[in-house]
């Protein structure tokens, strides 16, 4: 009995320390690198916000979170003024934006989001797998269909700390 007390709470402590380590890791800004789709039923990739995205994620150590990626190639209007109800409409298109909270159970990371630009995703939780590389963090969705055609794809989004 008493080993198995040993052995359960030696678990506990690797796995509390390996979970403390990977959110210290995560603490940060981090530079958009690349975001791609694979389509599971084909294993092609697509670059569904062009070949050079931007953005940015930061990981408070306070467990909260902000993100915004935009397209490359965004169209821009000559003032806030003249814009058309099309060009703000491709805009939105062609960004994601949120915040919220996080919680990181083993390798997932878990986006609770409070506020979103798209408020189909507000009040959700996003669920991504995690992996360090180096200076990188690697974040990829489970399987799930795209909003855009409906085919099902597994979405990688690489990050990398900035200094």
């Amino acid at each position: 009995m008493k080993k198995s007390v040993v052995v359960l709470t030696s678990m506990l402590a690797i796995s509390i320390s390996t979970h403390a380590k990977a959110n210290e890791q995560l603490i940060g800004t981090w530079r958009l690198v690349s975001l791609t789709q694979t389509i599971v039923a084909t294993n092609e990739k697509v670059d569904i916000f062009g070949k050079s995205p931007q953005g940015f994620i930061n990981y408070g150590r306070d467990n909260r979170m902000m993100v915004l990626i935009v397209k490359d190639e965004r169209p821009k209007p000559g003032s806030l003024e003249k814009m058309t109800d099309p060009e703000r409409a491709e805009l939105f298109k062609t960004m994601i934006a949120y915040g919220g909270t996080y919680t990181i159970e083993g390798k997932t990371i878990t986006h609770h989001i409070d506020i979103s630009s798209n408020e189909v995703w507000t009040g959700t939780n996003q669920v991504r797998n995690i992996k360090f590389d180096g200076r990188k963090v690697i974040l990829t969705t489970n399987p799930q269909p795209r909003p855009q055609d409906g085919k099902v794809a597994i979405s990688t989004l690489t990050w990398e700390k900035l200094e």
